[in-house]
């Protein structure tokens, strides 16, 4: 495995755990592509290099076998004969292909026919053959023993887009194509001729960026991030397609419907995302949605997604439809940053300096001049208070009367600024966290007295749910780690460190007594299972 840094992890995929064996840097700068030999013994990397833009080296030593020059660009890709004797291919931005013998592997010659970017160069399995494409929607096919030109592909251009990657069929007597016209194509290579055309769509997002054909499965990656199994049987329709988020998820809930269990998470570009929790199966919402970040979700008593967003609006979204309706959205006077709702249809959201309180999809009444800058706000069970926590380290409770917010004129104290809080289900308590590394639980019956504090994260709580046992709740913190906790005894807790490895955990929520859902800005969702010795 290869990263922008330009390190190159090699990992035992023998054992059970995949112990890493070796970590190497070969360059400075991000690679692009790397490549084995058949004997798994060599290993081929090139990227974005500072004086050199590829190496080639034994997988255990390190030591080098051969030099990758003959190009003065970045280079996209490289592929290694899988047959001897051996022989090398490299494509770059210079616009050329580099043709090497070895090991050890020697520059022998340039290969210009491609007028733009080289994207990728691909040897068949059998060795007979290399293909190169390239951003000029050309692709050339050379004889992989002596790297002379056999044909271009279509006579002229392959495709009406720059072609991003190639992939050859396990007989050799096939390639598959990825291109920014939307389309990905078979070819036979021998005839010269197109098997298949398989038309992706008429997004942007619908370019197709990657492929691979391994066995008889045919995939692509498309611009939006969705990987596509094609079928040649039914070119215009995949057989499936796995979808997900590309961008940060900044929040997340659960909901059951029918029967079943959905997650529900939201991204900084503005896309939402439904999940059935048992099969991990998920797919986006139909129609034209938030166009930027979704700060906040929650589902109300008539199964809506209400949801909040940077584009300046709350949505409420049907959730036996799954599509976006214009007239669902309510354009707030400043920007939502985070929103709770509560029986009888009320929603209150926090806006920048701004408190609002609707009803039944509508605006009712607001609050400007608060005096403090509100953060996360709860509803209780009952629906009769709001808590607003502040960046002041308060939390600042107002009652919902009507159609207004009137303030309780009181206030409970948390050890830092406010960044989450939540009610637990039956509205006995109300636990803050906050920048302080802190978790509060409030006691509600008893005046809202503090009830037990809860130190352990070594960094900013930013998002706290409560089990549905009532007994227990999750943080999770910019330290990486999540916790659950037991309401009655803070020594009392269940550890889960590097819950998400690169980034902080940005959402929780409970999918039953025993179940935790966490999601983060690495685009993921994960689901735990929780038990209490």
């Amino acid at each position: 495995m290869a990263d922008v840094s330009g390190k190159l992890r090699i990992w035992d995929t023998t054992q059970k755990e995949h112990l890493l064996k070796y970590e190497y840097q070969p360059f400075a700068g991000k690679i692009k592509d790397l490549a084995w030999t058949e004997d798994s013994k060599r290993i081929a990397v090139v990227g974005e290099g500072r004086e050199k833009f590829g190496a080639v080296f034994l997988w255990d030593s390190g030591s080098s076998v051969g030099e990758i020059t003959g190009h003065n660009k970045v280079i996209n890709s490289v592929d290694m004969k899988q047959t001897r004797p051996y022989r090398l291919a490299t494509g770059s931005d210079d616009n050329c292909a580099a043709f090497f013998e070895g090991p050890p592997f020697k520059f022998k010659f340039t290969l210009s026919d491609h007028t733009r970017f080289v994207n990728c160069v691909r040897f068949s399995p059998d060795g007979n053959r290399f293909a190169t494409a390239s951003a000029d929607g050309q692709i050339f096919v050379y004889d992989g023993k002596t790297g002379e030109k056999v044909c271009a592909l279509g006579g002229g251009k392959a495709h009406d887009g720059g072609i991003y990657a190639i992939s050859w069929s396990p007989d050799s007597s096939q390639l598959l194509s990825a291109s920014g016209d939307k389309t990905a194509k078979i070819w036979d290579v021998g005839a010269n001729s197109i098997v298949n055309t398989f038309n992706m769509g008429s997004n942007v997002l619908d370019q197709q960026l990657g492929c691979l054909w391994q066995k008889d499965h045919l995939l692509t990656i498309s611009l939006s991030g969705y990987i596509n199994y094609l079928d040649k049987n039914n070119p215009n329709k995949p057989l499936r397609v796995i979808k997900g988020h590309s961008k940060s998820i900044q929040c997340l809930t659960v909901h059951k419907n029918g029967g079943k269990s959905y997650i529900y998470s939201g991204s900084n570009d503005g896309h939402i995302n439904y999940w059935d929790s048992e099969t991990g199966e998920n797919d986006g919402f139909s129609g034209k949605g938030h166009t930027n970040q979704v700060s906040r979700m929650a589902v109300d008593e008539m199964d809506q997604l209400v949801t909040c967003s940077m584009d300046d609006t709350v949505r409420y979204t049907n959730l036996s439809k799954r599509d976006y309706s214009g007239q669902d959205a309510v354009k707030m006077d400043v920007q939502p940053k985070c929103l709770a709702v509560g029986p009888g249809g009320y929603t209150v959201v926090l806006c920048i300096g701004q408190i609002v309180l609707m009803k039944d999809k509508k605006k009712c009444f607001a609050i400007d001049d608060l005096g403090y800058e509100p953060e996360a706000v709860a509803i209780h069970p009952t629906g009769s208070t709001a808590a607003v926590g502040g960046a002041d380290g308060n939390v600042h409770l107002y009652s919902i009367q009507g159609t207004s917010l009137k303030s309780d004129d009181k206030t409970l104290e948390a050890k830092g600024p406010v960044t989450d809080l939540a009610y637990s289900h039956d509205g006995a308590f109300l636990a803050v966290c906050d920048a302080n590394k802190v978790v509060t639980v409030f006691s509600v019956a008893d005046g809202y007295a503090e009830h037990n504090v809860f130190y352990g994260h070594h960094a900013k709580v930013v998002c706290i749910a409560w089990s549905p046992d009532n007994e227990h709740f999750a943080s999770g913190g910019m330290d990486m780690m999540v916790y659950v906790w037991t309401v009655s005894d803070p020594e009392t807790r269940v550890k889960i460190p590097d819950a998400h490895r690169l980034h902080h955990v940005s959402g929780l929520a409970w999918l039953d007594e025993h179940t935790l859902v966490t999601t983060s800005h690495d685009a993921s969702v994960k689901e735990w299972s929780i038990s209490y010795n």
